[in-house]
């Protein structure tokens, strides 16, 4: 007999969004990694809301939708807050029950301003970590660093003189037709109009210079894990400052390397690395650009026989290229730093580093896991 096509709903649930979820789902160990941070951040969640007032939607369930997005690549709130309303999967994750209703895509925005100023984010990426580092997952002595580039939300045309308004040839306001061949733009001139901390860099001499930000990240080379990141502005040492300034943050006395390519090959920066006991790994660079030709010259590289002669240069070198790995998740399946949509150098940073703590979300469980099964064999 042919069944109806009608739908009926039952009087009662008694199902729980747990019930949905398939057994030996990897967001299962992932949720109790993300849980564990998150407990350990109450006293800092406490000093964040007022005693008195309307209860807020609770912190922790913003940090798991935001975790979230960035494992999968969801593209805005809006679109994470809809798909809350139906995927029980992305329900359970974020502490929804079956009766609740999913939050308005607004209170990101709300709450955004709350989060950077309490630095929530970084408190939470450096919480995952410390389970990394209690577990003896971390190397204390082998780094990796290195950094990328971050299209922001800005176009050209919004690079418009500090002095004045552009010229244009007509156009609506918000979008004017500008004639970009006659008018050069730098940053020393001008400044987005859109975001003013996005600044315009391109890597190679051929290539058209974007409004971007600067991301880095010190990776730990025994287990490939990101332990440190920053955003910075776009700019020539900006990949070498801000690697001083991760390397200066590692604990410990202990004599390190560092593992980084060509574009670390300067004296500021094996200078600097001596100075606090590192040596730096750093692929040579015998080749530059002469300043007054703008033709490839041979230059003298600052790394020489003392380093190359090791033979862990040779494994520095063959590691440090795992980086690639986190910048190119965040970039083609999370597709989040590809180009952000927020504006402002400490929303793009947090977006940063949420990115960098998804990859490691994702490898942190296996590793767990392959770690237990050593330990028992």
């Amino acid at each position: 007999m042919r069944g109806a096509d009608v739908t009926q709903e039952g009087l009662f649930s008694v199902r729980k969004t747990s019930d949905y979820v398939p057994s030996g789902h990897p967001l299962i160990a992932i949720r109790e990694i993300v849980n564990v941070a998150l407990r350990g951040m109450d006293r800092l969640f406490e000093s964040m809301y007022e005693e008195r007032g309307r209860y807020s939607v609770p912190p922790e369930w913003l940090l798991r939708g935001l975790v979230l997005q960035a494992l999968y690549g969801i593209r805005s709130e809006r679109l994470l807050c809809e798909q809350l309303g139906y995927n029980m999967l992305y329900r359970w994750f974020v502490g929804l029950g079956m009766e609740d209703v999913a939050w308005d895509h607004s209170t990101y925005t709300q709450n955004r301003d709350r989060l950077i100023e309490h630095d929530v984010i970084r408190e939470l990426f450096g919480r995952v970590m410390k389970q990394a580092e209690d577990a003896k997952l971390l190397s204390t002595e082998h780094f990796s660093v290195d950094g990328t580039l971050i299209c922001a939300w800005a176009s050209i045309k919004s690079f418009v003189p500090k002095d004045g308004p552009p010229p244009d040839k007509g156009g609506s306001k918000s979008n004017p037709e500008v004639d970009f061949k006659r008018h050069k733009r730098s940053n020393d001139t001008h400044h987005s109009s859109s975001d003013p901390d996005a600044q315009l860099y391109t890597k190679s001499k051929k290539a058209e210079a974007l409004p971007c930000f600067m991301g880095h990240v010190l990776m730990e080379n025994r287990s490939g894990l990101a332990i440190d990141t920053r955003l910075t502005q776009a700019t020539g040492t900006a990949e070498r400052e801000a690697a001083l300034d991760m390397l200066a943050a590692v604990a410990g006395e202990q004599r390190k390397t560092v593992g980084a390519d060509k574009a670390y090959d300067t004296a500021d920066f094996v200078s600097g690395c001596r100075e606090m006991n590192v040596t730096a790994h750093v692929a040579q660079n015998t080749y530059g650009y002469d300043t007054k030709t703008g033709k490839r010259a041979r230059r003298e590289s600052r790394i020489d026989a003392r380093t190359t002669r090791h033979a862990g240069y040779g494994i520095s070198q063959v590691i440090r290229k795992l980086i690639e790995t986190l910048f190119g998740y965040g970039k083609q399946h999370g597709a989040t730093i590809r180009q952000v949509k927020l504006r402002g150098q400490p929303k793009v940073s947090d977006v940063f580093t949420l990115s960098m703590l998804a990859v490691n979300l994702r490898r942190l469980p296996k590793l767990l896991v392959a770690q237990a099964m050593a330990g028992s064999g």
